[in-house]
């Protein structure tokens, strides 16, 4: 699939700022089955400073300090990506649980793409005995990994509701677990902390769901903002797999990476500091539409930001 992005990303202050620093991670970068090839950032006011890097996971950040005084700021991204299907793989097949957290153990391997990073606990992410104990019923001993973490995917679909106004970007996942509802961050979250509160790797990862389904299908939850899922380690044969726990989904075509990191304090879109007072208001808009045939390409252009639908929060809350 190819697909043309556009997201307008605005906060709304209260009263003018008159510095801010930003850490921006709003644009997809190519990765093994993802392949960005044309991409646009811009943001308004004019930034006195802007410095792009790449953090540890290979996520593109861009590092902005704001010397003009405002009352909003907006972020506007564009890019153009190709996604390849998943590799069909059987999930009866490949290692058992046990012998990939043995797999884990064992390795001396700390490049980014190592599994080891994402066994342990981290700022989002507090190993917590009632979500492992919850966990470990679809991790009878001798599964494949892939099946059972499948299972834990489909568990979490259909025991917690889809409700967005039941958490906001802080709540932690213990708290999501015990009300049963949540958003994409949350599912993602409880995912994660059974996963490696059974010493299991899983990752979180942050990005776009194709806004308007194939023709059949049904919307997927989370496809007007960001969206989150898990990608879980299942051995070195078959590797990472995204699990979208939010639609019950192996993730494959729909589902486009913008960041990958430990849980959402590592790849959260926008973060930084600001001098200022009063409320503020965030407001997001996500177009991710599939491009024409080969011959008849579209226009890169931004989602102009009153497309934007606004919440009342200092953050993006993804799902």
């Amino acid at each position: 699939m190819k697909y043309d992005i556009h997201q307008t990303t605005a906060y709304l202050y209260a009263s003018p700022v008159p510095v801010a620093r930003h850490i921006v991670r709003m644009v997809p970068v190519s990765r093994p089955g993802q392949r960005v090839t044309d991409s646009h950032i811009s943001v308004d006011p004019e930034p006195a400073e802007w410095v792009q890097t790449r953090d540890f996971f290979g996520n593109q950040v861009a590092h902005i300090r704001l010397e003009t005084a405002h009352t909003r700021f907006t972020v506007r991204t564009s890019a153009r990506v190709e996604v390849d299907p998943s590799p069909e793989c059987d999930p009866a097949s490949g290692p058992s649980w046990e012998e990939v957290r043995e797999a884990v153990g064992d390795s001396e391997d700390l490049s980014p793409l190592s599994p080891v990073h994402h066994i342990y606990p981290s700022p989002a992410v507090a190993l917590k005995t009632p979500i492992t104990d919850w966990t470990r019923k679809s991790f009878p001993a001798g599964r494949p990994m892939l099946a059972a973490s499948i299972e834990l995917m489909r568990r979490i679909y259909a025991d917690f509701a889809y409700d967005s106004r039941a958490t906001d970007v802080s709540t932690p996942a213990i708290e999501a677990f015990e009300m049963r509802r949540g958003v994409c961050q949350d599912f993602a979250h409880i995912m994660i902390t059974g996963l490696r509160g059974l010493g299991l790797p899983a990752a979180y990862v942050s990005g776009f769901l194709r806004t308007e389904p194939p023709p059949g299908k049904e919307r997927l939850q989370g496809a007007d903002a960001t969206h989150a899922w898990v990608s879980v380690w299942c051995g070195e044969q078959i590797g990472w797999v995204g699990l979208d726990p939010t639609n019950a989904l192996v993730v494959s075509t729909d589902h486009v990476v913008l960041a990958v990191g430990r849980d959402y304090t590592d790849v959260a879109p926008i973060g930084g500091v600001l001098v200022g007072s009063g409320r503020q208001k965030l407001s997001v808009a996500v177009d991710v539409i599939p491009m024409p045939e080969e011959g008849a390409p579209a226009k890169l252009r931004p989602a102009p930001a009153d497309e934007a639908d606004a919440v009342d929060d200092a953050t993006e809350n993804p799902g």
